[in-house]
């Protein structure tokens, strides 16, 4: 019997929802007509097997204090057994409140204020901001690009540790966001042997694990070798995955003994790892019965990805889309706009009416990028496409407007 077909076609208005996506357009972009395309979550809704499991919890009416069920831990050694080949012990895995607070309290508890964190820009902003705002140091090793394409800049991190002892941990983006790249074995494991010698702990963001595309394969890092096992501590979650971001679904995952008690203990101190009853409900439901869906909604992306490409290369061929390996967020490549990023975040706000993430945000290496969430129905994208068709179009005429807000996708810290 055929399984159940989902529609990703479906307009939902989130407007007034509470969604940051769309409520805080104009706080952020200085007005509130825009498509929103910025913030990481998607405009899909959620399968009704999790909203069928959060009814039948809600039915019980009583939401009392709970312990961490069984099936939470024992539903995400099954699906990353079978989503990513990895093996994990029970004893590995934390609820956390959050990946990016799960980040900062690695921060917290492992370093000293005015130590040093690498990351590899250009990269999910939040890393550099959740540093500094801690006391620390952040320190970029730059992903290196050559014709579009990027890599990690292997030599120059071994550089960066060894002259500078105050590096104590590193930020993995794996998958990487904002360019897409699900990082290969080789790589991995060059990086953990770097940072492994020379005693800089990594830690490794995995939020978009299940949402390899075109064919590619999420690796997660402590599977590359015994080094990566020992120095890493993991961070996953189904937020991503089943759009549940809301719900507030995460989980470190920690091999090593000593660290995973140290750690642990740390979070255990102030009871942040203990979840909410949705949070446990949510996350069984998605990886017990989300496969479907999951491979459903990806062959959407998929196709949403190439609309994409393909309309650029058609009647935008200005702005190149370098095509993610992984996640449902494209990165913008506009420099033959030859425009000022000030002048490039006006095009797209005011001229378009479109709120993209402004790439500088990444880094300075972001600069004339533009990052593209196409988690939406493909009317709404093809909507947005046509928009930034007519804005480019009559860019000759398009003066700067000055009510283009300078925070329209700046350093806000919870944009993701």
């Amino acid at each position: 019997m055929q399984g159940k077909k989902y529609n990703f076609d479906e307009i939902i208005n989130r407007k007034g929802s509470g969604a940051l996506k769309i409520d805080a357009l104009k706080e952020r972009y200085g007005r509130d007509d825009l498509i929103g395309m910025w913030v990481a979550d998607m405009d899909f809704r959620c399968g009704d097997f999790i909203t069928d499991a959060l009814k039948r919890r809600c039915d019980h009416g009583i939401f009392g204090y709970s312990i961490t069920p069984e099936g939470f831990r024992n539903s995400i050694i099954r699906w990353t057994k079978s989503r990513h080949q990895w093996e994990l012990q029970k004893e590995w895995i934390s609820y956390i409140p959050g990946i990016v607070k799960g980040i900062a309290l690695c921060i917290m508890h492992f370093t000293k204020p005015n130590e040093k964190v690498i990351i590899q820009t250009p990269v999910y902003h939040p890393f550099r901001i959740v540093t500094k705002m801690h006391g620390r140091t952040v320190v970029n090793n730059p992903l290196i690009e050559e014709k579009g394409l990027y890599r990690m800049d292997l030599e120059g991190l071994k550089s960066l540790i060894d002259n500078d002892k105050d590096v104590k941990l590193l930020i993995l983006c794996n998958p990487h966001n904002p360019v897409g790249i699900t990082w290969d074995a080789a790589t991995l494991r060059e990086l953990t042997h770097i940072c492994s010698d020379r005693g800089v702990l990594v830690i490794s963001d995995e939020i978009h694990a299940d949402m390899a595309l075109f064919g590619h394969h999420h690796l997660p890092f402590a599977t590359v070798s015994h080094e990566a096992e020992h120095n890493s501590i993991t961070f996953m979650a189904p937020s991503k995955t089943f759009n549940i971001a809301g719900i507030v679904s995460s989980y470190a995952i920690i091999p090593n003994p000593d660290l995973r008690s140290s750690f642990y203990r740390f979070l255990a101190a102030s009871e942040l790892d203990e979840g909410t009853i949705f949070a446990y409900t949510a996350t069984e439901a998605a990886y017990i019965h989300g496969e479907a869906w999951l491979l459903q909604m990806l062959t959407y992306l998929e196709d949403n990805i190439r609309f994409v490409d393909t309309y650029l290369k058609e009647y935008i061929p200005e702005i190149h889309a370098v095509i993610p390996q992984a996640s449902f967020l494209v990165w913008l490549d506009c420099r033959r706009l030859q425009l000022s990023q000030r002048d490039l975040v006006a095009l797209f706000v005011d001229g378009a009416g479109l709120a993209l993430n402004d790439g500088e945000i990444f880094g300075m290496e972001g600069r004339g990028f533009m990052r593209l969430n196409v988690g939406c129905p493909r009317a709404v994208l093809q909507k947005a496409l046509e928009q930034l068709n007519n804005a480019v179009t009559s860019l000759d005429s398009l003066e700067t407007p000055k009510k283009v807000s300078c925070n329209a996708g700046k350093d806000f810290r919870n944009l993701d």
